[in-house]
């Protein structure tokens, strides 16, 4: 498991693409819960499925 993924980070399931981006909601131990877009609050098990962790857009330099 990524142990750098913590709550308030987006994601997304790499096999579920039609969930939409989620936000983490809680890591404890392997378990991680996410709120996606398109499913809602969901369980994760990051023991078998590891989360793609979303980066912010860089700021725009004017």
């Amino acid at each position: 498991m990524p142990s750098h993924i913590e709550p308030g980070m987006r994601v997304r399931h790499p096999d579920r693409p039609d969930w939409g981006d989620g936000q983490v909601q809680s890591v404890i131990g392997e378990r991680v819960t996410v709120n996606f877009t398109e499913a809602g609050k969901v369980l994760i098990n990051a023991a078998v499925v590891e989360l793609t962790i979303l980066q912010d857009d860089p700021p725009m330099r004017g």
